[in-house]
Order: structure tokens, then C-alpha cells, then sequence
């Protein structure tokens, strides 16, 4: 008969329950690929996310006149929170819990913090403040979830796993192109609502077909050094993330195939049902490639046993 939690532990779990309900409330899409993830792996996720989500409802939903305040105090009680290891703030403590034991740190929490800042009070971006926007707003994002990632299997009192460069890159290059894939989806609302124009040298008003070619150009790229690095990640992480890949490559094509003057007045969706099909395919294939794998690798040994046998 297991035993109900209390204290210290009743706590984390219910900081944890409420970084999942958030995950759940807000996101489909994430939501789908974080259930291929071992239990571990998926509750660190959820709290990077629901982190995430905090900030962002203060400058996108919130934005009264001391929002700049709110989102102040909510970096302090991260800060602080990673110092201690505890915040009356359950989605905090559940983050900083994470962050503790993955290595996540002021390496990538200031620059999330600087671009949610941005929005507070930028409207327009040139292609500098663009490229730091998406590197603290996302960027950032996906090394977070590369550390949680490779410390899935870790086990008690082994070191932590350092990222390779190369996984490194291909987390970034993936947290990109889901963040400039989210703006051309979600223009119609970051322009009309927000009042904000995150594209480079783009009016949301007079959208150009040129305009949605270079961005979905510049997508393409990111999720090709993206993919390059999926092999680095351990199994079920990797199916995770070919399985949101996959829903955002459908995206990519929705939004390709979308009339520019449809892109400007409302949000592209992917149908339920579609979702779950694109899901399956990312899975599939990559347990293909990896049944695959093995088979190449076992070829020589085989052989070798072969040989030792006559």
C-alpha cells in the first residue's frame, strides 16, 4: 500500500501537479510530445514550460502598467529560488528544482528574462533585436530542454551530462524555428492585439508573399541543423522532439500553402486527428531508424563470429 506524501515531499509533487496542469491548459501540441518522455524527463519539461508560460502571460495577457514590476519580481523569485531550492511560488520551485539538478542557469534564464522584457516595450524589431529576441525567447528555451533531456537517465550521484556543441546548436536551431514558425501563425494577434511586428523589415499589414518565402526559408534551415543533432539525443527524448518537429513541420506546410491575406487576419491550426496521425509517423520512423541502426552495427559482429567459428 503506498503512503500519501507529506511534507517537503507533498509539496514538490504539488508544485510539480501544477506545472503539468499548466502544460496541459495552455498547449496541445507541446503537450502531445511530452508524452513519449519517461516520467522524469516529461515532469522536468513541464516545469520549464510552465515557467515559460508565467512570463509570458504577464506580457502578452496581463500587460497592466506594472507589468514591468510583475515580470521583475518573478525573476527575482527564480533567482532566488535557484540559490535556496524553494518558492511559495509552486511553479518557481517546481523550475528551480529542475534547474538545480539539470544544470539549467543564468546562462539561459537572463536572456529569456531580457526578451520577455522586450515585449514590454518594443514594437518593432530590425534584424538585431530580432536575433536576440528569438535567442533569449527560444533559443534559450531549447537548451533548457536539452539538459533535462540528457539528465533523464542520469542516475543518483553520477555527474551531470554536459551537451555536446553540436546538440547544443541543433537545440537552438529548433527553439528558432518554433518561435519564427509561432510568428507568422499567430500575426494576425501579435499585430492586432499586441501591436507588436517581430519580423524584421515585415508590416503585418501588407504581407508579401516575397515575405512569408524568406521567412519560411529561414525556418527550413534551422529545422535542418535541428534534425542533424537528433541523433544525440537519447531515445524517447528523441522521439519527443521528432514528434513536436513533425507537427510543426505540418505547420511549415499549412502556412506555405495559406493565402497571404488569410495570414494576416487569423491563427493556422492543425485538426486534432492530424495531429495524432503526424505524431505517429515522427515515432515510427525514428524507431525505424533505430532498429535500423542496430541491424548495421550487428552486421559486423556477425561476421566476426562467424570468422571465429571456422
Amino acid at each position: 500500500m503506498r503512503t500519501a506524501p507529506t511534507g517537503q515531499v507533498l509539496y514538490d509533487t504539488t508544485a510539480r501537479r501544477a506545472s503539468a496542469v499548466v502544460l496541459r491548459a495552455y498547449s496541445t501540441s507541446f503537450g502531445l510530445g511530452t508524452r513519449l518522455l519517461g516520467g522524469r524527463a516529461r515532469r522536468d519539461i513541464e516545469a520549464v514550460y510552465a515557467l515559460v508560460r508565467l512570463a509570458d502571460e504577464v506580457v502578452d495577457t496581463y500587460r497592466g502598467p506594472d507589468a514591468g514590476a510583475e515580470l521583475d519580481e518573478l525573476e527575482e523569485q527564480v533567482a532566488r529560488a535557484l540559490r535556496t531550492g524553494y518558492s511559495t511560488n509552486v511553479v518557481v520551485h517546481a523550475f528551480a528544482r529542475t534547474a538545480r539538478r539539470t544544470g539549467i542557469g543564468h546562462a539561459e534564464i537572463d536572456p529569456f528574462f531580457a526578451s520577455m522584457r522586450a515585449d514590454l516595450t518594443v514594437r518593432t524589431h530590425d534584424r538585431e533585436s530580432y536575433e536576440r529576441y528569438v535567442y533569449g525567447s527560444a533559443e534559450v528555451v531549447g537548451v533548457m530542454c536539452l539538459r533535462v533531456f540528457l539528465d533523464a537517465e542520469r542516475r543518483p550521484g553520477d555527474p551531470r551530462v554536459d551537451p555536446a556543441p553540436e546538440a547544443v546548436a541543433g537545440a537552438r536551431a529548433l527553439g528558432a524555428a518554433f518561435q519564427k514558425i509561432n510568428f507568422l501563425r499567430d500575426l494576425a494577434a501579435d499585430s492586432g492585439d499586441l501591436g507588436r511586428a517581430y519580423l524584421p523589415g515585415v508590416d503585418p499589414a501588407r504581407l508579401t508573399e516575397d515575405d512569408v518565402r524568406a521567412v519560411l526559408d529561414e525556418i527550413a534551415g534551422d529545422l535542418a541543423r535541428a534534425r542533424a543533432a537528433l541523433p544525440l539525443l537519447p531515445t524517447r527524448a528523441r522521439c519527443a522532439v521528432a514528434a513536436t518537429t513533425g507537427l510543426y513541420d505540418r505547420l511549415l506546410a499549412d502556412l506555405a500553402a495559406t493565402p497571404v491575406e488569410v495570414l494576416r487576419e487569423r491563427r493556422v491550426r492543425v485538426p486534432g486527428p492530424v495531429k495524432a496521425l503526424v505524431v505517429a509517423r515522427a515515432v515510427g520512423g525514428v524507431l525505424a531508424d533505430e532498429a535500423g541502426d542496430r541491424v548495421r552495427q550487428a552486421g559486423p559482429v556477425r561476421r566476426v563470429r562467424r570468422a571465429v567459428a571456422r
